[in-house]
């Protein structure tokens, strides 16, 4: 149970300001550092002679490092205590990033990625965990819309900070500016953020279920990732394999790392989480795809393709807390199913692009598909996190993200495999540009599939609130 006892009002807000602001900043620090790490890939590459298979395991490591420590993690601060793991994620990170600065190998770049995932892991899934278990129902709903307002902002300023950074400094800077802002946060953690919290005392760590999770979430994530090769199909279907052994295995043992019941018997978590899975399938190839199209296919330079589109993080970053305070007030599963239904019209209009789209209506599609993306997150993810009892917090957490990631990388995977069955091997030229924007729209219409598919899982989740 809980080892703070109840405050007094005064000290009830100081605690939540505390609470919000160490985990605003932390929800910043990822997306950050994954989008300014993507900026400066080719300096690293050019320092450190890396291939173009160990380039690109500067990203692979960290996420798959986060995809397997996410849900152990969330167990063990139910248990232990969410501050310690908390604390311990950003000591991790903090210390990794720091050590990545100094990497003089392309073996130890990857080494200190793959902490960065661990410690990243670690304070991802306790960090919405501490805030759920301090602000009250009432508040809930605007504390996760900063929250999640902050891992947009880390996504649009990633790119051009990280390339100021780089532009000045060299690639180094980006992994040591990671230690002021590390240090910060867990002197104000450790300063402000009095208390523990721990509703799953007398529990232990099911090591088995976690070694067979943590396979099946490593054949499963490299295995999307390296789509559509015969070896990543093979490895993707291990994975799912694992993931089914694991889901049986845990039906059957006495200390569970995940509770299944949460699936089986809680429909709101089950069709809310769901719904988290089919939404980021939908929506995170969408930078991927219209940057490409707007530099072969319309022509404009990096840059200016990066700046049109911001505009879709920058409108979930404006729009996440406004609906996160609706989702105090309004039934979550209303404000959700209507972004996700805005989401599904604008990837149906993404899927009409055409050689001489207009950029003003491009650029109204990403304001239109970033304002459902922030309709749907924070009100979803307020019902995933008020649907299960505090004893869960920690594993509803870890599951929130764990969904995340899993739809991002299935939303990558969908993308290169019909790129692949479209385009093949071939550089993308005037020769196939018909071929490559036919797969763009194709794309495009799968997403929107997934996405109605979604709809109807958010609203068959039920009421969250009794009227």
């Amino acid at each position: 149970m809980s080892t703070t006892a109840a405050p007094s009002p005064a000290a009830a807000t100081s605690l939540e300001r505390s609470a919000l602001l160490v985990a605003t900043l932390t929800s910043f620090l990822g997306p950050f550092m994954i989008s300014s790490v993507n900026v400066a890939l080719p300096a690293i590459q050019a320092d450190l002679d890396l291939t173009a298979v160990q380039l690109s395991w500067v990203a692979t490591s960290y996420l798959l490092a986060v995809a397997v420590v996410l849900l152990p993690a969330g167990k063990i601060a139910d248990i232990h205590g969410r501050k310690k793991v908390f604390t311990a994620g950003l000591a991790v990170y903090t210390l990794a990033s720091t050590m990545a600065a100094f990497a003089d190998s392309a073996a130890g770049l990857l080494v200190f990625r793959a902490c960065q995932g661990i410690g990243a892991g670690l304070f991802v899934t306790t960090g919405m965990a501490i805030l759920t278990s301090i602000f009250p129902p009432h508040k809930r709903g605007r504390a996760i819309g900063i929250y999640v307002a902050a891992v947009y902002v880390g996504l649009s300023v990633g790119p051009f900070a990280g390339g100021a950074l780089i532009q000045q400094f060299g690639w180094r800077s980006i992994f040591l500016v990671m230690l002021p802002l590390g240090i910060g946060a867990i002197a104000i953690t450790l300063t402000f953020l009095r208390g523990e919290w721990a509703d799953g005392p007398g529990q232990r760590l099911d090591v088995a279920g976690s070694l067979i999770y943590s396979v099946a979430i490593l054949a499963l994530v490299y295995g999307a990732s390296i789509l559509p090769s015969t070896s990543g199909a093979a490895l993707a279907a291990a994975g799912l394999a694992g993931l089914v052994l694991f889901f049986r295995q845990q039906q059957r043992t006495a200390h569970p790392l995940f509770e299944v019941a949460l699936f089986t018997a809680n429909r709101t978590f089950a069709f809310s989480s769901l719904a988290a899975l089919l939404n980021y399938s939908s929506t995170f190839a969408v930078t991927l795809l219209m940057s490409l199209y707007l530099q072969y296919l319309k022509g404009m330079p990096p840059r200016n393709a990066g700046m049109l589109l911001m505009v879709q993080p920058m409108v979930m970053a404006l729009f996440s807390p406004v609906a996160g305070r609706l989702s105090d007030r309004i039934e979550p599963r209303l404000l959700a199913s209507t972004g996700m239904a805005i989401t599904v019209v604008g990837m149906l209009v993404f899927s009409r692009l055409h050689p001489d789209s207009g950029l003003v209506g491009i650029g109204c599609n990403l304001v239109l598909i970033g304002f459902g993306f922030a309709l749907f997150s924070s009100p979803n993810m307020s019902a995933i996190m008020g649907s299960v009892a505090k004893e869960h917090y920690g594993l509803a957490s870890g599951v929130v993200a764990t969904m995340r990631l899993m739809g991002q990388m299935m939303s990558m995977a969908i993308a290169m495999v019909v790129l692949s069955l479209l385009v093949g091997h071939e550089t993308i030229g005037p020769a196939n540009f018909d071929r490559f924007l036919q797969s763009i729209r194709t794309v495009f219409l799968i997403s929107a599939l997934l996405c109605s598919t979604g709809v109807f899982f958010s609203l068959g989740r039920g009421r969250l609130r009794q009227p």
